[in-house]
């Protein structure tokens, strides 16, 4: 945890219900051990699509669904979610949930490689949620600066690796050094590039909010 579990603890209880099948769909993937975005992340997702009013969204990482279908309740009437997963066990349970969800028709999913689907995509895209490998983030990026329109926004999910990125790369384990340093690199590009405006927030596991420069 990044931030005081005490203020994590009291910004949850803040916080209203989901819908019904959203919170179905949140205990079935926590009791299944299936990692979803946090509740404070919700949150944020939830006003950053009511200001942006997105009409075209891409995620870069569906699991079982659960944050396309949150997204979908809170777009416009009309717009559009192509999600992008590759392990094999969770396409199934995403699209069954996006049918319960009664999604089917507002949200399209692409089984497969990121990063063989997202060179085959065109068109722009108003925003981009990005909650795939970390490690493949930085691999990822320069089709998703293609794929975003100028003045689009992209939201990265877990940015912070419970911490450990903060950390030397010589205080990491030996099998985390890799995806240490490609998320440093990723973050890296973000601030420092010419493409992207990026503040990095202390917020879940940490987010990156950039909007991309016209």
């Amino acid at each position: 945890m990044i931030v005081d579990e005490r203020v994590v603890t009291f910004i949850n209880s803040m916080e209203t219900e989901n819908s019904e099948i959203l919170e179905k769909m949140e205990g079935e993937a926590l009791g299944a051990n299936v990692p979803i975005i946090r509740k404070e992340v919700q949150s944020f997702l939830k006003v950053l699509l009511m200001m942006l009013k997105p009409m075209n969204v891409l995620e870069v990482g569906t699991a079982v669904g659960f944050s396309a279908v949150l997204m979908s309740e809170y777009m416009p009437e009309g717009g559009r979610i192509t999600t992008i997963e590759n392990y094999e066990k969770r396409i199934p349970v995403a699209k069954e949930n996006f049918r319960r969800a009664g999604r089917e028709d507002k949200i399209t999913l692409l089984a497969g490689d990121a990063m063989e689907i997202l060179p085959t995509l065109k068109g722009e895209y108003d925003f981009i949620f990005m909650d795939a490998a970390k490690g493949q983030y930085i691999h990822f990026l320069p089709q998703v600066q293609r794929l975003l329109k100028s003045g689009g926004v992209l939201l990265s999910d877990n940015v912070m690796q419970d911490g450990t990125v903060m950390e030397s790369r010589f205080a990491v384990e030996r099998r985390d050094r890799t995806i240490h340093a490609r998320m440093r690199e990723y973050l890296f590009e973000l601030k420092h590039g010419e493409s992207f405006q990026t503040s990095i927030l202390p917020l879940g596991d940490g987010v990156a909010l950039s909007v991309k420069k016209g």
